[in-house]
């Protein structure tokens, strides 16, 4: 698939609203449009961006969650389709009987891909909802190679490597992070990106939901650092502009045949069997 050079990332640092879907979508796509406007070809959201997050049980969740694709992800979709940009939206999926806090990935093709949460935390919906079921799975785009996670999934390193081992350019990690886990974005993040010499495009959202409050200072970040962060307590959009192939190729060389890494062909997979136990 061709690709583009350098891609314009956007993380929007937004407040939804629980139980207001049709407000918070009205707002992504205005964030949508004023992004696109700015040259973002990737625009990424934080997790249940349309639904909100600290519900008290799946019932009251029901009435917000929809199939994907459904009528809020073809609103999106109809608008990277006249944008020419692709969106990755957090929302509550109803498939069947079950429910799943998942992650779509739309074009202007249509439903690229999703990522249904693996990583279960007792807090607030995932108390509730069904264990993702889906493969870590990384889709070829015209931005890129891109993997996705949602929140507590970027706290096992496993997810990200995974992702690095099929190919992965960039992984985004639409987040709720509380303020209990300020340390987060900012230790784990650039880990992600270093041990696996990926971009990695975390975006938290802000607010306070039922006695939670969200601190925000979304990351994107690549192995030599941090590309663009966002404001603490407040909505914000941070943007970073990306090269995906340059995480590629792996071999870091300081000095040929003195000072060299390359983080996927030095690993030792013999010796990693105990963390593949059940």
């Amino acid at each position: 698939m061709e690709m583009d050079k350098k891609v314009k990332i956007a993380g929007v640092q937004m407040e939804p609203k629980i139980l207001e879907k049709e407000k918070n979508l009205e707002r992504c796509l205005e964030f949508i449009q004023n992004t696109a406007k700015e040259g973002a070809r990737l625009i990424i959201f934080p997790e249940c961006a349309l639904t909100g997050y600290i519900f008290s049980s799946l019932e009251e969740a029901i009435p917000v969650a929809e199939s994907i694709p459904g009528p809020s992800t073809d609103e999106i979709q109809a608008l990277c389709s006249e944008l020419n940009v692709y969106v990755v939206m957090g929302l509550l999926e109803m498939d069947g009987d079950k429910c799943y806090n998942t992650a779509a990935l739309l074009g202007p093709e249509g439903l690229v891909g999703k990522h249904r949460k693996v990583h279960l935390p007792c807090v607030g919906i995932d108390r509730f909802v069904d264990n993702g079921d889906i493969p870590f799975t990384v889709y070829d785009t015209p931005v890129g190679r891109i993997g996705m996670g949602i929140c507590y999934d970027g706290i096992f390193p496993e997810h990200a490597r995974v992702l690095a081992l099929q190919g992965a350019d960039l992984v985004v990690l639409p987040t709720n992070w509380p303020k209990t886990t300020q340390g987060t974005p900012k230790y784990v993040v650039p880990t992600r990106a270093i041990e696996n010499h990926i971009f990695y495009a975390a975006v938290n959202r802000v607010g306070e939901e039922r006695g939670i409050e969200f601190f925000g200072r979304s990351r994107i970040a690549y192995w030599f650092g941090i590309l663009a962060d966002g404001k603490a307590y407040e909505e914000d959009i941070l943007y970073a502009e990306i090269e995906p192939a340059t995480a590629r190729d792996k071999r870091l060389v300081a000095k040929p045949g003195e000072m060299e890494i390359d983080v996927i062909n030095d690993r030792r997979p013999e010796f990693y069997s105990l963390i593949c136990q059940t």
